[in-house]
């Protein structure tokens, strides 16, 4: 299974909406790679920014797969992957 870049977005949107309850649309996101950092995400949540890792990014996305396809994943099944665009592949 693969997300997309868009996906891995609204996981991590609704994620935060959650964990911090606000609208999901107070909620922006913006990943980010970096060879020496690896893979993260700038996020503002009412206006205020916080970076996550990639621990973070795992996190919702197993909460995403969880809620939309019906899967349990755990974080050493999905990994991020980037070339034009990021993606998650999750492991069967």
């Amino acid at each position: 299974m693969r997300l997309t870049m868009d996906e891995i977005v609204n996981a991590i949107c609704l994620h935060l909406a959650e964990r911090h309850e606000v609208p999901i649309e107070s909620i922006q996101t913006e990943l980010l790679y970096d060879e020496d950092q690896g893979f993260s995400a700038e996020v503002w949540v009412q206006g205020r920014s916080r970076f996550l890792i990639e621990a973070n990014m795992k996190e919702a996305v197993m909460r995403y797969v969880e809620k939309e396809y019906g899967r349990r994943v755990y974080p050493s099944d999905i990994t991020f992957d980037v070339e034009d665009e990021m993606w998650a592949d999750i492991a069967e």
